[in-house]
């Protein structure tokens, strides 16, 4: 098929590599102009126009699409399909009625449950035992568009966001490859809003960790947010990342370290207590609690906010 590929992140640069290997013809890839990114706040590419570029594919990256010049090169495109898959632009309906079959995107879901920004995240945050992709045609709300194809991936107990996505990104970029033969005779399906949940994007404030709640919730949260933004708690009045750790039977106060091991120190929670194995410092890199504690004074009896 002829495609306009619209994608910013890892996660799009997937499916576009998926597409170019499948053979389709992809004369114009959009993607979010150039950030600053790195302690030298150097503008730096996306990774799905780092990708397009190394294909010699055409490239094109407006700040919005509002204006009919800013939609030009999509018309000029003639595609029968755009594919979207987390672009992080809103895109008008002028925009979507361009391509002759309209435009699909790939959500990190299923649909309609975790609609929104950060559906990895608060899949793993609330528990969810599986997740998946959903292939969607789009429309002009917020991931409520008809169903095309839905693929279920189970969550794993060790998973955090970063492995998540990574197998999610392999099998949305499987399945938009599956998908294109199929799509013009494909029957969408309608979203049951009644069932819809909203997945808010993630907050840097999110990532304090509140010592009154349950240990496994904090324990999915801290997966959940691994990269980012990350969760911390304070020690001594500095912040302590926590990168890694494991809900436990123990009882205690919140935030009383309640025991410190070789490998790993528990501290107390609402329910339960997390047996933290992964820290981090203020400035710092990521340590092994064993080597956090060979250079740092904890006990038990201390207390973390």
């Amino acid at each position: 098929m002829r495609l306009v590929f619209a994608g910013t992140p890892e996660f799009a640069a997937r499916a576009l590599e998926a597409l170019i290997a499948a053979g389709h013809d992809i004369p114009l890839v959009l993607t979010q102009p150039d950030r600053p990114a790195g302690r030298g706040m150097k503008l730096a590419m996306s990774p799905v126009k780092a990708l397009a570029l190394r294909h010699g594919l055409a490239v094109e990256q407006p700040a919005n699409l509002k204006t009919e010049e800013a939609r030009r090169p999509i018309a000029e495109a003639g595609a029968d399909c755009m594919i979207v898959a987390a672009y992080g632009l809103i895109l008008p309906q002028a925009a979507l009625d361009l391509p002759r079959l309209g435009c699909v995107n790939l959500h990190a879901s299923l649909l309609p449950r975790w609609r929104g920004a950060a559906p990895i995240q608060r899949a793993i945050e609330a528990g969810d035992a599986e997740t998946g992709i959903t292939l969607m045609q789009m429309d002009a709300g917020l991931d409520t568009g008809a169903m095309l194809r839905r693929a279920p991936l189970p969550i794993l107990a060790t998973d955090t966001a970063a492995s998540l996505h990574d197998r999610l990104a392999e099998l949305a970029a499987a399945e938009i490859v599956r998908l294109l033969p199929q799509l013009e005779a494909a029957r969408p399906e309608p979203q049951n809003d009644a069932l819809a949940t909203y997945a808010a994007k993630l907050k840097k404030e999110e990532g304090l960790l509140d010592w009154r709640q349950p240990a496994d919730a904090l324990a999915r949260r801290i997966r959940a947010f691994d990269p980012f933004p990350g969760c911390h708690a304070l020690l001594a009045g500095q912040p302590l990342k926590v990168w890694r750790a494991e809900a436990v039977a123990a009882t205690g106060a919140p935030g009383q370290v309640l025991a410190v091991e070789r490998e790993s120190f528990t501290v107390a929670c609402g329910a339960g207590a997390l047996r933290i194995t992964e820290v981090q410092k203020a400035g710092g890199k990521r340590l092994p609690a064993a080597a956090f504690l060979a250079g740092n004074t904890l006990a038990p009896g201390c207390q973390l906010r």
